[in-house]
């Protein structure tokens, strides 16, 4: 491929350094031209460790790379309400499509992923001889890496270490893209161990976690070859049958689907997690959703991302109330799947379960805050109905309305939107370093996917239900492609999938409240843009379409 050299790198700050003073553009020192003199890694084990703490972050956090996967779709929105959570209605644009080129939830991944598969080619360098284990893992971190650049951006700059500092990366697109990262994920695979399912060292990555990847991308690869109008959007059946091969080969690891659905996500081993990060704070996962006054752990929640009410309607159970009997150990009692969890109308009595304390009147901490979908009344730990802080009825609604009744997305109450709870604060108070990346079940319906996509090896409506029956919801006659999307929106809401499978299904731009009706139907948001500095800095690098 063409390279540009030093002229053109200078041409590019001078571009930048004249733009800066009026739209606040600048060149990161994560940019990868931006490294002299690099002749190896004296400690490619603290490197790789390094390597796994920012990935752990940049997962771990609520904005940045998680907004952009799921506020930007149906699962998740955040309304202003009040003063809170306005911030220039950063999170409202990515909810309604309407995002520009200056946000810096779009912004940063760009720097952060390229930073990390930077990294990952330095403790790759043959001058860092790196050990052949943790240079199995940064194989894997690369492409993990790459594949998270290529499916938001469509682009992916290469930088070669081994070239001079002063050569402007050559940018990988498409098919050539996909070829790397699969190159990457098979030196991966045959180097990494496995590891046992059920283990509980599941924060380093193994050969399952390397074959879900490979299969992911697989998956996606046509869309990825076309969105840039470099292939045709077509399935290849021998990419589907691959995809079934690998999650066969997952399978005989151990892994398997497991019941009790939100004990899933406790920090406990379990047979369907595959990868977990371990430095990234499940805090933002619970308290982000949670009002104010529903629990005093953590000094209360934050009262913002919620959910559309269309989005809760794909689960079985009643519309307008999600209740359990009485508290996390009883028993549903509106017709609810698993899934949708239930709002308890009490607390759990301290049993001394690890990570629980006795100081709340005899109940554990946290334990009154619901699982899954918290909608309508809320509770305290002793059974007394919470209040917001105006004194009325803590109950959450189905709806977002400003204070004249109309639905809108600004001067919402302190109690609209239905609240999301994956990991509960009764489980170490949110505070356990403990992020699920990759489970089983993801890698379950994936093989459903491919079955139905043309591969052998199954019956997709037979695997959608041995899920389903394991969850507590009612087997489906037959699965079509809709059915398939719902019921991975369902199994795997808030686990950063939502905007790369609306993607593949040709979802992604359709309609939904809130939404821009300028930007329905617009394939432009498939990707997001390029950063300007970036385009400036580096002449290989082209703004997708639509910018």
């Amino acid at each position: 491929m063409k390279r540009f050299e030093l002229k053109f790198l200078s041409l590019a700050f001078l571009a930048v350094f004249g733009l800066y003073s009026c739209t606040d553009l600048k060149i990161e020192e994560t940019d990868s031209f931006i490294s002299e003199g690099f002749q190896g890694l004296e400690d490619p084990q603290s490197a790789l460790d390094q390597l796994y703490n920012q990935i752990g972050g940049q997962i771990g956090g609520q904005e940045n790379t998680y907004a952009i996967n799921v506020v930007t779709t149906d699962v998740q929105l955040v309304p202003t309400r009040g003063a809170d959570w306005g911030d220039n209605g950063r999170w409202r644009k990515l909810h309604q499509h309407e995002w520009g080129l200056e946000e810096i939830d779009i912004i940063r991944p760009f720097d952060e992923w390229n930073a990390n598969q930077l990294l990952a080619s330095q403790i790759l360098d043959t001058r860092s001889a790196a050990p052949s284990d943790v240079a199995a893992q940064a194989h894997f971190l690369r492409a993990w890496s790459m594949y998270t650049i290529l499916d938001l951006y469509g682009q992916v700059p290469f930088r070669d270490t081994e070239l001079s500092s002063t050569t402007v990366p050559e940018v990988f697109t498409g098919a050539a893209a996909v070829d790397f990262i699969l190159a990457d994920l098979d030196a991966a695979i045959a180097g990494l161990p496995a590891i046992a399912a059920g283990s509980g060292e599941q924060n380093r990555v193994g050969k399952a976690a390397a074959r879900l990847l490979k299969a992911k991308v697989l998956l996606n690869r046509h869309i990825f070859e076309s969105q840039l109008g470099e292939a045709s959007s077509s399935v290849n059946v021998a990419d589907m049958q691959e995809v079934v091969n690998l999650v066969d080969a997952i399978a005989a690891d151990g892994y398997a689907l497991e019941s009790g659905y939100f004990e899933l996500f406790e920090s406990s081993p379990d047979s369907e997690t595959i990868w977990f990060v371990d430095s990234g704070n499940t805090g933002n996962r619970i308290f982000n959703g949670l009002h104010y006054n529903s629990t005093g752990l953590g000094g209360g929640g934050w009262n913002g991302f919620s959910t559309l009410a269309e989005f809760y309607d794909l689960f079985e159970g009643d519309p307008n109330q999600n209740r359990y009997a009485t508290d996390l150990e009883s028993a549903q009692i509106d017709g609810q799947e698993e899934r949708r969890g239930g709002v308890p109308n009490i607390g759990v009595p301290f049993t001394n379960r690890p990570g629980s304390s006795d100081d709340n009147g005899g109940f554990e901490d946290g334990s009154n805050v619901g699982n899954g979908f918290l909608i309508g009344q809320q509770y305290a730990l002793d059974g007394t109905p919470l209040e917001d802080r105006q004194g009325n009825p803590l109950e959450f609604s189905r709806g977002f309305v400003d204070g004249n009744g109309a639905p809108s997305l600004i001067n919402n109450g302190e109690r609209t939107g239905i609240r999301l709870m994956k990991y509960n604060p009764r489980n170490g108070g949110g505070f356990t370093n403990h992020v699920i990346v990759m489970r089983y079940s993801d890698a379950h319906l994936m093989k459903a996917e491919a079955i139905l996509r043309g591969a052998s090896g199954g019956d997709a409506t037979a695997l959608v239900n041995e899920l389903r029956t394991l969850r507590g919801a009612t087997p489906l006659g037959s699965v079509s492609e809709s059915d398939l999307l719902d019921e991975r929106g369902r199994e795997l809401y808030c686990e950063a999938w939502r905007r790369n499978d609306m993607i593949r299904f040709g979802e992604y731009t359709r309609q939904w409240e809130f939404k821009s009706d300028t930007e329905t139907g617009n394939a432009a948001r498939n990707l997001f843009p390029i950063p300007l500095p970036q385009l400036l800095a580096n002449p290989n690098l082209v703004q997708n379409p639509g910018y």
